[in-house]
């Protein structure tokens, strides 16, 4: 896996803990670790070519349901969508609301 794959992994896997998590300070955890991500993306962005989204998208779903933190799932069923809901220029974006996207990965893994 390419560094900018992993990077992007990293942020979205936060994004889908803080998603995910019952508990609301665990989940300002995870936020805060996806906005520290988010903020060192932006300031050394990748080739646009370079990560695929929907593999890390993937990639992010298999680390944020890890078996440590599933007994801490609770807000959501795991029924994530297939593609990212993010597309690389979003998450670069300095108006990227770390808290509106939580919620909407909440509500497509709700709807599956």
């Amino acid at each position: 896996m390419n560094e900018s794959v992993a990077r992007v992994r990293d942020i979205l896997a936060e994004l889908i803990k803080a998603a995910l998590v019952s508990d609301d300070g665990r989940s300002l955890t995870f936020r805060q670790a996806a906005e520290t991500g988010l903020a060192s993306l932006r300031a050394s962005p990748p080739d646009p070519a370079a990560p695929r989204m929907d593999g890390a998208w993937t990639l992010a779903v298999q680390a944020a349901e890890a078996p440590e933190l599933q007994p801490e799932e609770g807000r959501v069923n795991l029924t994530l969508p297939r593609a990212c809901p993010f597309t690389l220029d979003e998450l670069l974006s300095p108006g990227f609301d770390r808290d509106a996207a939580v919620e909407r990965i909440r509500k497509a893994a709700s709807t599956g």
